[in-house]
């Protein structure tokens, strides 16, 4: 039988507790405050097919640019401020949490496949005549990988955070108002979408960053005793 001998000074474990839970609520609004951002300054969100997309793209290339810088934040951004929502309300409602996180974890990781639409600053930008353009971005949306990572995004990304915002509600970990904000903010950006209003889009996306916004500062004020488990001393 092993006995665990107590470690001596200088061999305790740092503590990062501190460190981490700032970080997560300083990523919690960062990621969807780069989508709303970016999808307030898209370029072609009115575009009604892969020409278009080209001409619009080429009058503003400056705003893809925009839109490129944006979508890398996010892309980092992202998936760290759903696991930070869902550690805050997952003690108190771990089915709805386990659900939304689920949802939203792939869903933001499949926008590696076409955030911030590289070809389409690439192509617009010169590197193509608008024919050949228009061929390759239509050649890239047959492809199936893309139309499956499309589908994860967009069924993920509205049924998780809906699942996640109704966890942050019942687990009373914010206000009903800002649990609110969250779950009906992507049902509208789905809406708004559809309807072509872009301002309304971008603040539909902002309604998220605000609520979670409101999630980083509970998580601020949260002991880190009850954010995580204290590190183990290093045994002899």
């Amino acid at each position: 039988m092993s006995v665990a001998i107590a470690a001596p000074p200088g061999t305790v474990s740092r503590d990062t507790r501190t460190t981490r839970r700032v970080a997560a609520a300083v990523l919690l609004p960062l990621g969807p405050l780069c989508v709303a951002a970016l999808r307030g300054v898209l370029p072609y969100f009115h575009a009604a097919d892969n020409r278009e997309t080209v001409t619009q793209t080429a009058a503003h290339l400056g705003r893809q640019d925009a839109v490129l810088w944006l979508s890398l934040v996010a892309l980092a951004a992202l998936i760290p401020s759903v696991l930070a929502a869902g550690r805050l309300a997952q003690r108190r409602a771990p089915v709805l949490t386990l659900f939304g996180v689920g949802l939203l974890v792939p869903a933001f990781a499949a926008l590696f496949f076409f955030a911030g639409d590289p070809t389409i600053r690439a192509v617009a930008g010169g590197a193509a005549d608008t024919d050949t353009a228009v061929r390759v971005l239509d050649a890239q949306t047959a492809l199936a990988p893309l139309g499956v990572a499309a589908f994860m995004f967009v069924a993920g990304h509205i049924l998780g955070m809906i699942l996640l915002g109704a966890a942050l509600w019942r687990a009373h970990a914010v206000p009903v108002w800002a649990a609110v904000a969250v779950i009906v903010s992507q049902p509208l950006h789905l809406a708004f979408v559809l309807i072509g209003n872009q301002p309304l889009d971008a603040a539909a996306w902002g309604l998220t960053a605000l609520g979670f916004a409101v999630a980083a500062a509970r998580v601020l004020r949260t002991p880190d005793d009850d954010w995580d488990l204290a590190p183990i001393s290093r045994a002899v």
